[in-house]
């Protein structure tokens, strides 16, 4: 009897005018070869985070991708060009985040 544990990406999503990331990982437990159960989980990535300081400038960070899979960070570097990440600046300054 051997049980295995497999966790793969089954579902990367880019969505929204600024280019939003989705991710769902599958953990998947078999039993020989036959799948017994499978979970997932999901999580976003935003091409940039800002902060309001304390003297009302902004300071906005660069998502950091590089623990993400090879196929995550070659799809935000496709997807997450200087104009969306502009965009995405200036929303989020509008939005007051």
């Amino acid at each position: 009897m051997s049980i295995t544990k497999e966790i793969i990406e089954d579902k990367i999503e880019v969505v929204g005018d600024y280019k939003a990331i989705q991710i769902r990982t599958a953990t998947v437990i078999k039993e020989d070869g036959v799948e017994l159960t499978r979970s997932f989980h999901r999580h976003a990535l935003e091409c940039v985070s800002s902060v309001k300081n304390a003297d009302d400038s902004w300071t906005h960070t660069d998502t950091d991708v590089s623990g993400e899979s090879t196929e995550v960070q070659g799809i935000a570097t496709a997807v997450w060009t200087t104009t969306v990440k502009n965009a995405k600046k200036t929303a989020n300054e509008n939005a007051g985040i």
